[in-house]
């Protein structure tokens, strides 16, 4: 209830979320406790500087040695509450770490000073990405320049955009309406203009929306365009010349690297594949693919490893 009627306030943001609740459960107990051992605390201060000032006639009476169970119950209570803090906070930063399985996809570049969005179906944004109420997204991001930070404060959700590698953030909008996104981490003299939208609508609306980009090319197709005029299908091959792994049923894979040891193949594992080849070699081939370093953008190397994604559904 008192969370609630304090989120209503204009000084928090509205709860837009299936995270949101949890968090600002968690925010408020906190901010409970705080406030009760504040008060606590500066009563007895207050109480105690009246009761035990010097005065004249007063005789100190000597320190007591020690009282065991005052300070047991000192130790255990605050113990116990760091603890419930401790796992209450666990158990949501747990569930903001996996997505759920059936979560749609898209994919997020943040550069100086705008955010790009990449749809699985091929459709692109910028500074706003659709997305349908009631249906888990999850959203891999990385950077062009320097760190960015996707932050939705009606959902709770805050994430770092890095560049050289992938982070992933998820939520579930659970009603309809247009929420204000932020970068949160401070990336130059423009970073306040670094703003967008987030804009969840009702699946049939949201159907609707991505109807209008009928005749775009998916992020698979785009990838596979990508992999044919980088020259990749002469080395990747599924017979006896090739000079490289197939990639058909890697994504997700194990794959044994010269030396013995055995890596997955991710998406940080795939995109290091592609722009420093060098960096691990899959036994029983020879280090001679040339790096891509440059000559691939990051909503490009999105679309191959999307490309190589799709080859894994063939095979499955």
């Amino acid at each position: 209830m008192i969370p609630s009627l304090i989120s209503g306030l204009p000084l928090f943001p509205e709860r837009a979320s299936t995270m949101a609740s949890r968090v600002d459960a968690l925010y408020f107990f906190l901010i409970g406790v705080s406030a009760f051992f504040a008060v606590l605390i500066a009563t007895l201060i207050v109480v105690f500087a009246i009761r035990y000032r010097r005065r004249e006639g007063y005789v100190q009476e000597p320190a007591p040695e020690g009282a065991l169970a005052l300070e047991v119950t000192w130790t255990a209570i605050p113990l116990g509450l760091v603890m419930v803090m401790f796992v209450w906070g666990a158990s949501i930063f747990v569930a903001m770490q996996r997505p759920p399985d059936d979560a749609l996809q898209a994919f997020v570049v943040g550069r100086r000073w705008m955010w790009k969005v990449q749809h699985v179906d091929g459709r692109r944004e910028i500074d706003q990405i659709h997305v349908p109420v009631g249906r888990s997204v999850k959203l891999t991001m990385t950077s062009e320049d320097v760190i960015h930070s996707f932050f939705v404060p009606a959902f709770r959700v805050k994430q770092d955009a890095v560049p050289g590698r992938y982070t992933t953030l998820w939520f579930q909008a659970t009603k309809p309406g247009t929420y204000h996104l932020f970068c949160a981490e401070y990336c130059g003299t423009q970073h306040s203009r670094m703003i967008g939208q987030v804009i969840a609508l009702e699946p049939a609306d949201y159907a609707a929306w991505l109807a209008g980009s009928s005749g775009a090319q998916s992020m698979a197709q785009a990838g596979g365009a990508t992999f044919e005029q980088l020259g990749c299908a002469s080395c990747h091959r599924d017979d006896s010349q090739a000079r490289g792994p197939a990639l058909a049923g890697l994504a997700g894979r194990p794959v044994q690297l010269q030396g013995g040891t055995v890596v997955v193949a991710d998406d940080a594992y795939l995109r290091e594949s592609i722009l420093n080849p060098q960096a691990k070699i899959v036994a029983g081939y020879q280090p001679i693919m040339p790096t891509f370093q440059g000559l691939v953008s990051e909503e490009g190397l999105l679309q191959l490893i999307a490309y190589i994604k799709s080859l894994q559904a063939k095979v499955n």
